[in-house]
């Protein structure tokens, strides 16, 4: 999760983070620091156990804004009424056994307890404790009894604890995928709630011998952004992903593959019930017809060796009749010159209903960049250029068109 100013769904909402007393508790600093960047609103909720391990004062320092503590504070007795109200959402993080025990009863004997009651906006609560006390059939009655109130679980992780204690599950999650899920909640309805995407991300490898490939500097890093988009915007999205060292996005089910038709043969299923499927992956045109079985000796060879190649399956024509009726179909192009004209013919060859170009020569776009220019063609309409952006924010706009793109083809 890149952040780096603010972004949809975060800017302009009113997050309440609930802070618990566990050790963990000064993970939740970044957690803070991360939303108020992303442009969200944070009001800090702190228990009286949790002003044992983190002060307010860290808390204030990231977010700008004051810290909640008393119940009875000055500025009103109804500050929980206040609280619950604005929230767009809630996070408790750490929430400790016994937040989740208080919270399955329904308690109302502190500020972030009244506050849980009050609010009727999503609320995720990210339990962290020792592997032993998580076990423990009371904690999971309570975490189960929480379900059923409507919160959501994140988490615990499986790893490293306190120190002294095993490593098992019990683990706050980490602070990003918090981030992440609190973006998810807030784009719950967002324009491609209750949609499917599929997206294809990354390079691929076509052996040579065992240890050498035919492949491309592809890193993975725009599908990878463009599968995080559409999970923010509400959809349900699966991603074939090419070898990348990029761990996969929060939320998005991941299946990773190595060469073209396996690639191919992964999206089959998935496209079928995709309602936007991006082609976003580096997919190598050819490969190796004949790959040797054993590494390939220099000593052992008579001159340079030669490497007779095939086709590969062309992913987007090979699935275009698979797609479901009505799907919007993204494609990419990356380009060393005539860009728009090269563009332009892969659109309508291909019968793309958007596709992104951009120009490989670009030192600020292309692979093994973190950013992107990129110019957006859709048939019988002027190209739309983009200035140069992260490529989480050109996800973005990628994301908001195709959903555009599917309303409008339901609406006519």
């Amino acid at each position: 999760m890149r952040v780096d100013g603010p972004r949809a769904p975060w800017e302009g909402r009113r997050v309440v983070l609930g802070v618990t007393g566990g050790i963990a508790a000064y993970k939740v600093v970044q957690v803070a620091r991360d939303l108020t960047r992303l442009g969200a609103a944070v009001d800090v909720v702190m228990t009286r156990a949790a002003r044992e391990f983190v002060r307010p004062l860290s808390f204030e320092g990231v977010t700008g804004r004051a810290v909640y503590t008393d119940p009875f504070a000055a500025d009103g007795a109804a500050v929980h009424i206040r609280l619950g109200r604005e929230a767009d959402v809630v996070c408790v993080a750490p929430a400790t056994a016994d937040v989740l025990a208080r919270a399955a009863d329904g308690r109302s004997d502190d500020l972030l307890a009244t506050t849980l009651l009050a609010t009727r906006a999503p609320v995720l609560l990210c339990p962290a404790m020792n592997d032993r006390m998580w076990a423990h059939p009371a904690v999971q009655d309570n975490a189960r009894r929480c379900e059923a109130l409507g919160y959501t679980l994140v988490g615990p992780d499986q790893g490293a604890l306190a120190v002294g204690e095993a490593d098992g599950p019990g683990r706050l999650v980490e602070p990003g995928e918090i981030v992440a899920r609190v973006g998810r909640a807030l784009g719950a309805a967002g324009p491609l709630a209750g949609r499917r995407v599929l997206v294809t991300a990354g390079p691929t490898r076509e052996a040579v011998d065992p240890v050498r490939y035919l492949g491309n500097r592809s890193s993975g890093r725009m599908g990878y952004a463009l599968a995080e988009a559409a999970w923010l915007a509400g959809a349900d999205v699966t991603l074939v992903s090419g070898p990348s060292s990029l761990p996969a996005p929060v939320g998005v089910t991941t299946h990773r593959v190595e060469t073209a038709r396996e690639m191919l043969e992964a999206v089959r299923e998935p496209v079928t019930r995709a309602d936007v499927v991006i082609y976003a992956a580096a997919v190598a045109d050819f490969r190796p017809s004949d790959p040797a079985d054993a590494k390939m000796k220099r000593r052992e060879l008579d001159g340079p060796p030669t490497v007779p190649l095939t086709a590969n399956p062309d992913i987007s024509v090979e699935s275009r009749p698979l797609r479901k009726e009505g799907a919007v179909a993204v494609g990419f192009a990356l380009e060393t010159h005539d860009l728009l004209d090269h563009a332009r013919a892969k659109l309508e060859e291909k019968g793309f209903d958007l596709l992104v170009a951009n120009d490989a020569g670009d030192p600020e776009a292309g692979f093994e960049v973190e950013t992107n220019r990129v110019t957006l063609l859709e048939p019988r309409a002027e190209p739309t250029a983009l200035p140069v952006l992260t490529k989480e924010r050109v996800a973005d706009r990628i994301v908001g068109r195709a959903a555009e793109l599917l309303r409008g083809r339901e609406h006519t």
